[in-house]
């Protein structure tokens, strides 16, 4: 266990992202699911991490890689039973390691029985958990409102009846109607089911997306948006906080918040809401010394004035390998800043994500890891077209289908151990340097590179401390201090420089060229 600073253990974890359509197959179908899980179980435990955040496995449709949930009390068939579930919690608690889950709060199936009753009958009660509502126009054919999705597509779809329903995201994905007593209590009913399995924290997805302002204005700049970051919206995370405060042991509630005002981020993690929230402001920040300092510090004070812990977050399911990010000439991310295609150094990326490493993992707060990050792979930009599975593809000309291609954990040539069949996204015969047994040998790879990282994050007192300090050693060049005798130093010029007076090396994210750091590479030190 990574844990460093003493205090719960969400405050500081090292927390791996399972995608696990993509992880491992162990039944030999081509998909990923929790007999593969549990057959690699051990390679997450030499990691080092503290917990797994498993990304949905519940009964989906598919419309949008499992975020369609039809039954959050269950488990999709091509992961597995609900059994196998509870297994994987157990022995994931006897190697050490806590387990989140993964629940979604805005919208279910299409395919959920609750659509299902609204969708049969114009009169069913069940219309009132969800936004149906007539359309504009003489004839009611227009749609309610012109709102945006965020896949940029439209955001109604009429039923045969007439009426409109809302979905934010696809049509296979309804929003639901929080402010109807029902859709509260049954969330509130999920949270205890998953709780009362074991399971130690429960990931948030879109949280701040819930809460819809009723008389549907349409979005205006300069005015309070009618979807995003309502306040009411606090009201239920309350709540929840109350559920998982009933239980022992330190339950956590991490919240997924896509916010651009830190401040309004920060509110989610008032003492009696969320627990953490996802940090995304680093992720998409650019390779620059100064906007990324810019960037921690602001992090570290939003977070210090509700007394919430900083999360370091570098890739996840949704967004571009920080390989391939790190190895173009624009080195930021956004949804609606469409990079596919455009030139990749992929040594430079490599160099540049080894360097984010460190510095992720020596920031005061929790660290995510994202599966394959530890492996090195970059983004997979060479998919057929007539093999992309993400909805996003069509609706916008991009997807996430990239980052979500199988891991890849031995042999020469794809599947590469992930499956004996033909794995449901195609992998890059060019990943077989980057292979988990390839890698496990080798003190210079990637997955070397990491595992000592975590190990040395759990033993060096001076990350057990949450204070940071900066040093000023160059414009170019980012560098802090924890505790009395630790030091990351990151060098962004494009020029070698000197080492600061030091006791040790103790780890470095590439060679040295003798007393200097290289361009792009990050070292920790011991001081005197």
């Amino acid at each position: 266990m990574s844990t460093t600073d003493g205090g719960p253990w969400w405050r500081s974890a090292v927390i791996y992202q399972v995608y696990p359509r993509s992880f491992a197959d162990g039944n030999g179908d081509g998909v990923g699911d929790i007999g593969g899980i549990r057959t690699h179980l051990g390679h997450l435990r030499e990691l080092g991490v503290d917990a797994i955040w498993m990304s949905p496995w519940y009964p989906s449709p598919m419309a949008d890689g499992g975020y369609d949930v039809a039954d959050f009390r269950d488990i999709d068939p091509v992961f597995g039973t609900l059994a196998e579930a509870e297994t994987l919690i157990e022995e994931a608690h006897a190697a050490g390691i806590r387990m989140i889950v993964d629940i979604v709060p805005n919208h279910i199936s299409s395919e959920h029985p609750w659509f299902k009753a609204a969708l049969a009958d114009p009169a069913a009660p069940e219309r009132e958990l969800f936004w149906f509502r007539p359309g504009r126009g003489e004839n009611g054919d227009q749609m309610p409102t012109d709102w945006r999705g965020e896949f940029d597509g439209t955001t109604w779809t009429r039923t045969p009846d007439g009426a409109w329903y809302l979905h934010l995201f696809t049509p296979e994905q309804p929003d639901l109607n929080w402010d109807h007593p029902a859709v509260r209590a049954e969330f509130e009913s999920i949270l205890r089911f998953w709780f009362d399995r074991g399971v130690d924290g429960i990931r948030i997805d879109s949280a701040a997306l819930l809460l819809k302002d009723p008389t549907l204005p349409e979005v205006v700049a300069d005015t309070p948006h009618p979807f995003q970051d309502l306040d009411g919206v606090h009201d239920v995370y309350r709540a929840w906080r109350r559920v998982s405060d009933s239980y022992a042991g330190d339950r956590a509630l991490i919240g997924e918040v896509w916010m651009p005002e830190v401040e309004r981020f920060a509110n989610y993690l008032r003492p009696d809401e969320l627990h953490a929230a996802f940090n995304f402001d680093l992720l998409g920040c650019a390779w620059d010394p100064t906007l990324m300092r810019e960037s921690i510090d602001r992090t570290l004070h939003a977070h210090a004035a509700v007394g919430a812990p900083a999360t370091w977050v570098l890739s996840n399911h949704d967004v571009t390998r920080h390989v391939t990010r790190y190895g173009r000439e624009d080195t930021t991310f956004s949804f609606h800043n469409n990079l596919d295609g455009t030139p990749v150094d992929l040594e430079l990326g490599t160099r540049r994500a080894r360097a984010a490493a460190l510095l992720s993992l020596s920031l005061p707060g929790a660290t995510y890891i994202y599966q394959g990050e530890e492996l090195g792979l970059w983004e997979n930009e060479a998919i057929p077209e007539d093999q992309h599975q993400d909805p996003m593809w069509a609706r916008r000309g991009h997807g996430r289908d990239g980052c979500r291609v199988p891991l890849p954990w031995s042999g020469d040539e794809p599947p590469f151990a992930f499956s004996t069949a033909t794995p449901w996204l195609p992998q890059p015969p060019d990943w077989k340097g980057l292979t988990a047994q390839a890698q496990s040998g080798d003190p210079s790879s990637m997955l070397s590179l990491y595992r000592s990282a975590i190990a040395l994050r759990r033993d060096e007192l001076g990350l057990h401390d949450s204070a940071m300090a900066w040093i000023d050693l160059h414009p170019q060049v980012l560098a802090y201090c924890r505790g009395a005798a630790f030091a990351c130093v990151l060098n962004l010029s494009d020029a070698p420089v000197a080492l600061p007076d030091h006791e040790s090396l103790l780890l470095a994210s590439g060679p040295l060229d003798g007393d200097r750091i290289p361009p792009d590479t990050a070292v920790w030190l011991r001081m005197r």
